[in-house]
């Protein structure tokens, strides 16, 4: 269609231009919104191989090629982003790839109960306010509760960390892929907006919080958390690097060159997904590749933080809406996520 085209873009949204044509993905306003920019579906469509020189690395948009490379093992990890080599994971959705945690088949549910406890002790402290920021109220603070209370610190001395141990984890056993909480805050405030967003999808999950609930609202929460690192990653490009030649769409990448991964453009490439702007937990062409590792103990946390949150929050605050004029925003485009979130707890 014409309105794809760079030539249609509004002047002020026109992404800014490198030798050949090929928009630049450190383009100014890129950072604040790549996806109304349309960056990565210009990329996607007329560059899908190309050479950023800003980002020092080749880039690839295409769910095809970006899953080429993060699968077959003609690529590697990228030294300077400290991925790791060979069979360890590859640092992807909320998995950092950490040579010192490895993906567990055993489910990561020694931190459930802390994850609960600090859930509702979040939502209850926030629910007789008149407006209040999920993201500064509870999304910054739920990852490090839970790891607090999981390293055996009781809620109140949570307010005594200082931010950086809130953001690089607390110790006491949380190490790894699970320690730092940065990239948590980002997609629980991702998932958080999603379901606010939807009042139908917010009332079925309202439905599953009582005492006694299905599996139904599980396996819902759960599709929806996933259908979130979809299409909000936390983390929007993740570097490889080629080991030899390898054939990608538009052109064959050199031997020993950076690939930067824009798993922000994968996950919305309408080749791959059906109407791929869509926030949709019931879809049926979901696709776990973009996700990260299954048995990751960060994505693990992650999801009982975002079903548990969300519990946690229906139950102190039934009547929970956004803010009168609010409309969230993400923003950022190495990692990435809503700056606020208003509400209305009542």
């Amino acid at each position: 269609m014409p309105v794809d085209r760079p030539d249609a873009l509004p002047a002020a949204r026109r992404p800014h231009r490198l030798a050949g044509g090929q928009p630049g993905l450190l383009a100014p306003g890129a950072t604040t919104d790549p996806y109304r920019l349309r960056l990565y579906r210009l990329l996607r469509t007329d560059y899908p191989l190309g050479y950023d020189p800003g980002l020092g690395a080749w880039l690839l948009s295409r769910y095809a090629d970006v899953a080429l490379a993060l699968t077959d093992p003609r690529f590697t990890g990228y030294p300077h982003d400290a991925a790791p080599r060979g069979r360890a994971p590859v640092p992807l959705g909320l998995c950092r790839g950490s040579l010192v945690c490895v993906p567990t088949a055993v489910p990561y549910r020694a931190a459930e109960p802390a994850v609960e406890r600090t859930a509702y002790v979040l939502a209850r402290r926030i629910a007789g306010r008149e407006r209040a920021d999920l993201v500064a109220d509870f999304c910054r603070w739920l990852p490090a509760g839970a790891a607090a209370a999981a390293a055996g610190l009781s809620y109140p001395d949570l307010s005594t960390l200082p931010r950086h141990a809130r953001h690089r984890g607390t110790g006491g056993g949380v190490d790894g892929c699970a320690g730092p909480t940065a990239l948590r805050e980002h997609a629980l405030g991702s998932f958080l907006a999603n379901m606010l967003d939807d009042p139908d999808l917010l009332a079925a999950a309202t439905a599953g919080t009582g005492a006694g609930a299905g599996t139904g609202a599980g396996t819902l929460l759960g599709r929806a958390w996933a259908e979130t690192l979809r299409r909000d990653p936390p983390v929007q490009i993740v570097l490889r690097r080629t080991r030899t030649e390898v054939a990608v769409s538009g052109g064959t990448l050199p031997a020993d060159a950076p690939v930067a991964c824009l798993i922000g453009a994968a996950g919305r490439d309408p080749a791959r997904f059906g109407a791929p702007d869509r926030f949709d937990p019931l879809r049926t062409d979901a696709d776990p590749l973009l996700i990260g590792p299954a048995g990751c103990p960060a994505a693990l946390l992650g999801r009982l933080e975002a079903e548990h949150g969300l519990r946690a929050l229906l139950t102190a605050m039934p009547g929970i809406r956004w803010a009168d004029g609010f409309r969230p925003v993400a923003g950022g485009l190495l990692t990435r996520g809503p700056r606020t979130l208003l509400v209305r707890p009542s």
